[in-house]
């Protein structure tokens, strides 16, 4: 099999139609030059030049080549550069999972800022639970993971990315949607729209368990696993909920957001997750990015 340095030289001596010119412009003397011609005919089996004294002519083999050895070295030179973009991180794939309500605020702008930086990256986005996260990441189905708990997976590194108030989103008609200052004493025996414990572990038990240390007893009337659906049933007048202030951009026409304070530690944190052995060049840089556009929202 011919050597791409073989197809430089071919092209050279196609291109000057002259020996001792190509050699110049190879920067080699015109022997080895000849040699490496005659050693790549023999290899393809056929003459690609027609030879006197005085002329150098392609002949209709030699023409057809012309246009593959060009090719096969641009393909060449375009796999190096895909290569080495990669080795970099600035070309490749990532696949990033995440909790429904990543997406209200944070996720959309970063995807928007790694595609505007790095448009070469593929980014694909699923939405899973916490739970289903982390164990897409022991699979190495997920690169990077937004979650709502910290990992307790080995070889899995989370950190803190975006700590945030949880808001009151109570219907229009509701009393308390007139009041300016609220407090969770207000909620107790209110009709109260609450996270799943199925999917949304971490909310469910740190406000249910601010609850009962305050011994506030909310009337629950639904346990739900999307904070979209929740703020529905807040709209059709169900009951009021927490949701964290994020979602409070996702406008109904008969909520009302009322921040409250609540007590040290009752916030709603999201996680970045990943495992420490990631390979994947792509990975790294869209870490980075995450973590950057979204530290000014780090307390």
């Amino acid at each position: 099999m011919f050597e791409l340095s073989q197809l430089r030289f071919f092209l050279a001596v196609a291109t000057e139609l002259n020996f001792s010119r190509a050699a110049k412009r190879l920067n080699m003397t015109q022997p080895p030059l000849s040699r490496q011609i005659q050693l790549l005919e023999h290899q393809l089996g056929v003459e690609l030049f027609e030879r006197t004294t005085r002329t150098v002519v392609l002949t209709a083999a030699g023409r057809r080549f012309f246009i593959e050895a060009q090719d096969l070295l641009q393909r060449a030179h375009v796999a190096m550069l895909n290569t080495q973009k990669m080795s970099q991180g600035n070309i490749g794939s990532v696949n990033i999972s995440f909790v429904a309500s990543a997406v209200y605020a944070f996720l959309p702008m970063v995807v928007a800022r790694g595609k505007e930086i790095y448009p070469h990256i593929d980014i694909s986005l699923r939405e899973m639970t916490t739970g289903e996260q982390f164990e897409a990441l022991r699979l190495r189905q997920s690169d990077i993971g937004l979650v709502r708990a910290p990992s307790a997976l080995t070889g899995v590194n989370s950190e803190i990315l975006v700590n945030e108030p949880f808001v009151l989103a109570v219907p229009r008609q509701h009393e308390l949607a007139t009041l300016s200052d609220i407090t969770i004493t207000h909620l107790d025996k209110q009709p109260f729209i609450m996270y799943a414990l199925s999917t949304w572990q971490p909310f469910y038990e740190l406000l249910t368990g601010m609850f009962r240390s305050n011994n506030i007893q909310p009337d629950y009337v639904q346990y739900i696993g999307s904070t979209l659906t929740i703020l529905s049933l807040v709209n059709a007048g169900m009951g009021m909920a927490f949701v964290p202030e994020s979602a409070a951009r996702i406008l109904f026409d008969d909520i009302v957001y009322r921040h409250i304070t609540l007590p040290a530690g009752i916030e709603s944190l999201l996680y970045l997750a990943w495992r420490e052995d990631n390979d994947n060049p792509a990975f790294k840089v869209m870490l980075e990015l995450i973590k950057l556009s979204l530290a000014p929202k780090m307390k």
